[in-house]
């Protein structure tokens, strides 16, 4: 919330200078303008559900009417106690006349000061009802009771006047929220009576009735992938922890969320099986929660409870109650607009250990791009370590590759496959990208991939979609197979289309695939070279990622993407990266041989073999 100083204390001139205000500042980009004292309690809700019947063309000036003393009867102005309505258009005309307002009308009062100008200038009298829609205001009475107000003009106020002190401004504000929460569950009854006697008409009858009524039903998964796993919980502790330790300490929102849910369990037992018995907590016994982002988070909770009868009597169970939390109004976010026709560039670096993959991903570029004349475009950047370079004449260890890109741009004859040598020790990430962005326009979409990547027309449109200009980077989290020697042991793998996610996992650790426009990778690593000056070194230890993530304002989306598939392979992890980088790329080689299962029954054999 903003707050703004004028500088002067008379009222008429404290009005003059808050609708300048209004129109320099706000008059471009709101339709509305609500004014209140700061004694008036408004519903603000109620308010903006009253201007979405209100044509915003016309000039509107609504509120509480009042007579002028001594004046044209006919004539009204709007109370400012009770607070009022202008519409853009009105302000918009009115901000040509507020300087001769100030200087030829007379008054005390602001809100007359107003009225007066609009009425001279404009030609137009304050109403309390307009277009069908009335505005309804409460004069409160000194040492009044909310909660004893019991009126059916009380009840209708949007706005209340005058609010003596804080505490009576929050309870108005206590009272008016328990009149519109129950407003809103008599609705979500009469909903969902009407749900249930219209779902005996449909095709499924009943039993196509959802539990909650008029909540969509869960989510269906339709692989192992989709399936939406279970947190398990106590009173005190969490067993799947943000940070992947097993159990943590329940604690913050969780801790709230937990007492929350368990208070709810027991209001809605106790509401159902009233006056016969009355339910108290023993203890959690067994807690469950997932996110269904069909419909909210759903709870699964095992309670000891005590029933208590109405003659005294008590008994201990054990009851399981499902809860869910839905999902409150959702909101349309405004995107920019993106298009599949853009152009991707994709940047390939390769090294000596990486020769043996190369021809799988130039026969894979080939079919699912040059065939398909995809608006993709190529450069291989050839990572020569200083040894290798100085025999370049002698012995070219990249002469193979060229030798393939010769034969593809033989056979394509449209296309051209430039490549770019470099000499370098430690192959920095942002050091290459360098190269990259200084030889390509400011609006190239890059796709910086690897050499185990598996370029399909499903990623390239999903780069294209995922990635927004001077908004939204993309690093796709690729599915990576496991060592079929560990998981097959000797057998046929599967070759079903259904089984192309199986056998493997999501690898979280790699970030060498990545899609962003050249006008960002710039703009970051502008602020980047003014934080870390002429210490080159320090590009070592990070990647394209970590550019983004420390010096550029942009959405960075990460996501599993089934688009890419990369067959295994032990990845080369050069020593002279950061301990950082090596780590994870270790680590990426570890977590991608196989599965626990696997690995455990692998173990088995060989110690069954061993044994024999």
């Amino acid at each position: 919330m903003a707050l703004v100083a004028h500088g002067d204390e008379r009222p008429v001139w404290l009005m003059y200078e808050t609708l300048r205000y209004l129109h320099q500042h706000f008059g471009a980009d709101y339709d509305w303008f609500f004014i209140m004292q700061d004694d008036t309690y408004a519903q603000a809700e109620q308010v903006k559900a009253l201007v979405t019947h209100l044509s915003i063309d016309q000039d509107v000036y609504l509120g509480r009417a009042e007579e002028f003393i001594g004046g044209d009867e006919r004539a009204r102005y709007c109370h400012g106690g009770f607070g009022y309505l202008l519409s853009r258009s009105l302000l918009l005309k009115l901000s040509r006349h507020l300087d001769g307002c100030r200087n030829e009308i007379l008054s005390v009062r602001p809100d007359e000061w107003l009225g007066r100008c609009i009425i001279d200038f404009l030609g137009i009298s304050c109403v309390s009802q307009l277009q069908g829609q009335h505005y309804r205001s409460y004069e409160l009475a000194k040492n009044a009771d909310p909660e004893k107000e019991q009126g059916a003009s009380f009840q209708a106020a949007l706005a209340v006047h005058p609010v003596s002190d804080v505490t009576l401004m929050y309870r108005l504000h206590k009272h008016f929220s328990r009149i519109q929460l129950d407003r809103a569950y008599q609705e979500i009854w009469q909903l969902q009576m009407q749900i249930r006697n219209l779902t005996s008409l449909t095709p499924a009858g009943e039993a196509g009735l959802t539990w909650p009524v008029g909540i969509p039903a869960p989510f269906v998964p339709k692989s192992r992938f989709q399936v939406i796993s279970w947190d398990y919980f106590t009173e005190q502790h969490l067993f799947s922890c943000p940070d992947g330790t097993p159990k943590c300490e329940l604690s913050g929102a969780s801790k709230a969320d937990v007492s929350d849910i368990i208070e709810s369990a027991l209001e809605q037992l106790n509401s159902r099986y009233q006056p016969l018995l009355r339910f108290y907590k023993r203890q959690l016994l067994n807690g469950y929660r997932r996110f269904d982002p069909t419909r909210g988070m759903e709870y699964t909770l095992d309670l000891l409870l005590e029933a208590v009868t109405q003659k005294g009597h008590s008994h201990v169970l054990a009851k399981r109650v499902s809860l869910v939390r839905p999902l409150s109004k959702m909101e349309i976010i405004p995107m920019p607009y993106v298009t599949e026709a853009t152009r991707v560039q994709l940047v390939l670096p390769l090294t000596v250990q990486d020769l043996d993959f190369v021809g799988n991903f130039l026969d894979t570029f080939a079919m699912n791009t040059l065939d398909t004349h995809d608006n993709a475009l190529l450069t291989l950047l050839f990572i020569y370590h200083p040894y290798d370079a100085q025999r370049v004449s002698q012995l070219d260890v990249f002469a193979g590759v060229k030798a393939m890109v010769g034969e593809l741009e033989k056979r394509y004859t449209e296309v051209k496959i430039p490549w770019i040598s470099v000499k370098t020790e430690v192959p920095s990430q942002v050091k290459l990208m360098d190269i990259m962005s200084k030889k390509h326009p400011v609006d190239t979409l890059f796709f910086l991939a690897s050499v185990w990547t598996e370029v399909s027309m499903e990623f390239l449109n999903r780069c294209r979609m995922n990635t927004i200009s001077n908004w939204q980077v993309f690093f796709p989290v690729h599915f990576q197979e496991f060592n079929p020697a560990l998981v097959y042991r000797g057998e046929q793998a599967s070759s079903s289309s259904a089984d192309v996610l199986r056998d493997g996992h999501f690898d979280r650790h790699a970030f060498a695939e990545a899609c962003f426009y050249n006008s960002d990778y710039m703009a970051a690593r502008t602020k980047l070279a003014a934080d870390i000056l002429d210490r080159d070194e320090v590009l070592e230890s990070m990647e394209v990622f970590d550019v983004f993530l420390r010096y550029s304002g942009l959405h960075l989306f990460r996501a599993v993407e089934p688009g890419l598939v990369q067959k295994y392979a032990l990845r080369s992890c050069n020593p002279r990266l950061s301990e950082e980088l090596y780590h994870r790329c270790v680590l990426s080689n570890l977590e991608g041989l196989a599965s626990r299962s696997h690995l455990a029954m692998a173990l088995f054999e060989q110690e069954q073999a061993n044994s024999t």
